[in-house]
């Protein structure tokens, strides 16, 4: 099980990569979900136009963390 977490194992640039990638993508996903609702919080309200604005940035936001997803994964297979 030691080496499921990464502890007592051996370590390697590339683990850290793909967990760096992973971070990202989490972080992106979270600002993604707060856009999101943002967005809809605007367009209850009738604020269109700021609606939009927050849908576009948790656009920006959502293809971000699907990229670093990707890389991620990219990086884990190659490890294999």
């Amino acid at each position: 099980m030691a080496g499921s977490s990464g502890l007592g194992a051996a370590t390697t640039s590339e683990d850290f990569m793909a967990r760096d990638e992973h971070n990202k993508a989490a972080e992106h996903h979270e600002h993604a979900a707060k856009a999101h609702r943002s967005a809809a919080e605007h367009h209850g309200k009738g604020d269109h136009a700021k609606g939009k604005e927050h849908a576009a940035t948790a656009k920006q936001h959502s293809q971000t963390a699907h990229q670093h997803s990707d890389d991620a994964h990219s990086k884990s297979q190659q490890q294999k």
